[in-house]
């Protein structure tokens, strides 16, 4: 069972990256709270959790020992999945989704893609109780690097469309933003997840 990964970032992009280990390339999904923190390049060290299923071994990857515990947790639940829990992680900051489970934020739990109105209570009922003992103040924000592509918007695209967004959303919310001032793929993707959660 791996745990722990460390090694040079091959290839980046928002859902996974390939970390090259000695020369040999895992292939490893990660959240967007975990993808903002990291660099272009040169060596990482990320917290893994190996899903193990019939056809496939997939690997998720997290910046913080805190941040795969929060991701264990969601896979704990009773209809989410290790990709569901990923882009849930993907779709809300942890601290934001700790809040809204404390909370009981039916609503803003439901608005994630992928979570209906009994999946979000069910996340409450197990979770509430869970995530009021993580110390949440030590889990990554959101920063603002840019990442200089020309396909930056298509990256966009293809990531929101991976969260479970359909494409003619997708597409309408990229309408009104602009990736020809030096804006990143992190800027673009927030801004998008700002139009598509209202």
């Amino acid at each position: 069972m791996i745990a722990l990964l460390t090694g040079k970032i091959a290839y980046k992009s928002p859902d996974h990256i390939i970390l090259d280990v000695n020369g040999v390339g895992y292939r490893v999904m990660i959240p967007f709270s975990t993808y903002y923190e990291l660099p272009e390049t040169g060596e990482v060290t990320l917290h893994i959790h190996t899903s193990v299923r019939e056809d496939a071994i997939q690997l998720y990857g997290f910046r913080t020992r805190l941040e795969k515990t929060f991701f264990q947790l969601l896979i704990s639940v009773s209809g989410v999945g290790p990709k569901l829990a990923r882009d849930i992680l993907s779709n809300i900051q942890p601290a934001t989704l700790a809040q809204a489970l404390g909370t009981g934020d039916i609503l803003k739990l439901s608005s994630i893609p992928g979570i209906g109105k009994k999946t979000a209570e069910r996340l409450i009922l197990e979770l509430k109780d869970k995530i009021g003992k993580l110390d949440i103040s030590t889990l990554p924000q959101i920063g603002g690097r840019g990442i200089p592509t020309e396909d930056i918007v298509d990256d966009v695209i293809s990531a929101l469309i991976n969260l479970g967004y359909k494409e003619p959303q997708v597409r309408k919310a990229m309408g009104g933003l602009d990736a020809s001032n030096g804006a990143g793929v992190e800027e673009l993707l927030k801004q998008a997840l700002r139009i598509l959660m209202k």
